[in-house]
C-alpha cells in the first residue's frame, strides 16, 4: 500500500517530504552548533572541571578558586576584547601589553604624584590610550609601515616610557575611592567582573550589530574588496586601533585599582594570554571570525587549566609551558578555519608595498 502512496500519490508525497525538510535543517543546526569545530572550547573547559575535579576536588571545586579565577582573569579578558576590534580589521597589536601596562602606571602617577582627582585622572589616562592608537593607525595607514613592526615599535617606546615614568619602582598609595573599585562587588561578583560583561557588550554589538562593525569585518576580510566599495580602510583601521587603545588603557586603570598600586612589570604579561585568547576565540562561534564571546570563553578555559595546574602543585614552568602550547593549537586552529589567512594576508601587502617603493636597482646601489 504504502508503494502504492508513492506513485499515485505524488503531491501528498511531496508534501510530506517538504514537512519533514524543516525538521531536518533544526537537526543540523542544532548538530552544527554543538559541533566539536564551534564550541571545542566548551568541551574543552568540561574536561580541565572534570579531570581537576577528580584530582583534587577539595581545592579546585570550591567557590573561592572559582570567585577568584573569575575576578583575576577580568583584567585580561577586557585587553582580549580590546585586541579583537583591530585583529577583525585586519591588523596585528603587538603593543597591546605595554598599552595596559602604559595605563596602569600613568593613572597611578597622576593620582598620586600629581594629585589628580579620579575624575580627571581616569579621562586623561583614557585619551592617552586612544592616542596610542590613533599613532599606531597612522604609522600603519600613512607611513606604510606593517602592523607588526609599527606595533612592535611602539611597544619598546611604551615600555621606555614606563621605565622613565615610574623610575622602575611601584607607585603606591592609590586614592581609598579609586581602588575600592577594583576590589568591591555586587552580589559576590567583583566590579572589574560586571565591567568585562559590560565591555563585552558594548564591543559585540557594534562589531555584529551596526555598519561600522560591518566595514571593520569588511576591512579584515580583504582590504581592497572593501575599499572598492567605497569603505574608508585607513578610517577603520585608525579607528579599530583608537578603539584598542581605550580599552586597553581601561584594563590598565582596572588593574592598579585592583592592586592599589601600579606596577611597571605586568604590562607585558598581559600579550601572550590576549593573543592566545583571541585566536583560540575565532575558532568558538564564528569558525574562523573573531569575535567578543569566543574570546572571553577562551580566556576562562585557558585560565581553568592554568589554575588546575597550579593546585596540583605541577612545577613552575608547566603553566608557562600551557601557554605557549595552547598559542599554537589556537593559531594553527584558527588558520584551518580562515581567521589568520585573513590577517595573514597583511604580510603579503606589505611585501608587494616595499617592492613598489623599492627602486629597480635598489640592490645594485646598495652595494654600490
Amino acid at each position: 500500500m504504502s508503494d502504492t502512496t508513492v506513485v499515485h500519490n505524488r503531491n501528498g508525497t511531496a508534501e510530506r517530504e517538504f514537512a519533514r525538510r524543516p525538521t531536518a535543517s533544526w537537526r543540523r543546526q542544532v548538530l552544527s552548533a554543538l559541533s566539536w569545530r564551534n564550541i571545542s572550547a566548551v568541551y574543552v573547559l568540561i574536561a580541565i572541571v572534570l579531570i581537576f575535579s577528580a584530582t583534587i576536588p577539595d581545592k579546585f571545586l570550591t567557590a573561592t578558586t572559582w570567585r577568584t579565577l573569575l575576578d583575576n582573569q577580568a583584567v585580561t579578558g577586557v585587553a582580549a576584547v580590546a585586541l579583537v576590534v583591530p585583529l577583525a580589521a585586519g591588523v596585528f597589536n603587538l603593543a597591546i601589553g605595554l598599552q595596559v601596562g602604559i595605563a596602569s602606571i600613568v593613572v597611578g602617577w597622576l593620582l598620586v604624584k600629581q594629585g589628580m582627582p579620579v575624575a580627571v585622572a581616569v579621562p586623561a589616562t583614557a585619551l592617552l590610550g586612544a592616542a596610542i592608537g590613533l599613532v599606531s593607525g597612522l604609522l600603519i595607514t600613512k607611513a606604510r609601515i606593517d602592523s607588526f613592526i609599527a606595533t612592535l615599535g611602539v611597544s619598546s617606546l611604551l615600555g621606555a616610557c614606563v621605565t622613565g615614568i615610574s623610575g622602575g619602582e611601584q607607585i603606591l598609595g592609590m586614592p581609598k575611592g579609586f581602588s575600592s573599585f577594583g576590589t568591591g562587588e555586587i552580589g559576590g561578583i567583583t566590579y572589574p567582573v560586571l565591567c568585562l560583561f559590560a565591555v563585552c557588550l558594548v564591543v559585540w554589538y557594534l562589531l555584529e550589530r551596526t555598519p561600522s562593525g560591518r566595514r571593520v569585518y569588511a576591512t579584515g576580510g580583504n582590504v581592497d574588496a572593501a575599499r572598492l566599495t567605497g569603505v574608508n580602510t585607513s578610517l577603520v583601521i585608525i579607528g579599530s586601533l583608537v578603539a584598542c587603545g581605550i580599552l586597553a588603557s581601561f584594563a590598565g586603570m582596572l588593574v592598579t585599582s585592583k592592586l592599589a598600586n601600579a606596577d611597571p612589570t605586568l604590562g607585558p604579561g598581559y600579550l601572550l594570554p590576549a593573543f592566545t585568547a583571541v585566536f583560540l576565540g575565532s575558532t568558538q562561534f564564528k569558525r574562523g571570525r573573531f569575535n567578543v564571546w569566543g574570546t572571553v570563553l577562551s580566556v576562562y578555559v585557558l585560565a581553568a587549566g592554568v589554575k588546575g595546574l597550579q593546585l596540583s602543585q605541577v612545577p613552575v614552568w608547566i603553566p608557562d609551558a600551557f601557554n605557549g602550547a595552547a598559542l599554537l593549537v589556537a593559531v594553527a586552529a584558527a588558520k584551518r578555519q580562515g581567521a589568520l589567512g585573513r590577517s595573514s594576508g597583511l604580510l603579503a601587502r606589505a611585501v608587494r608595498r616595499a617592492r613598489r617603493t623599492l627602486p629597480p636597482d635598489g640592490l645594485s646601489e646598495q652595494k654600490g
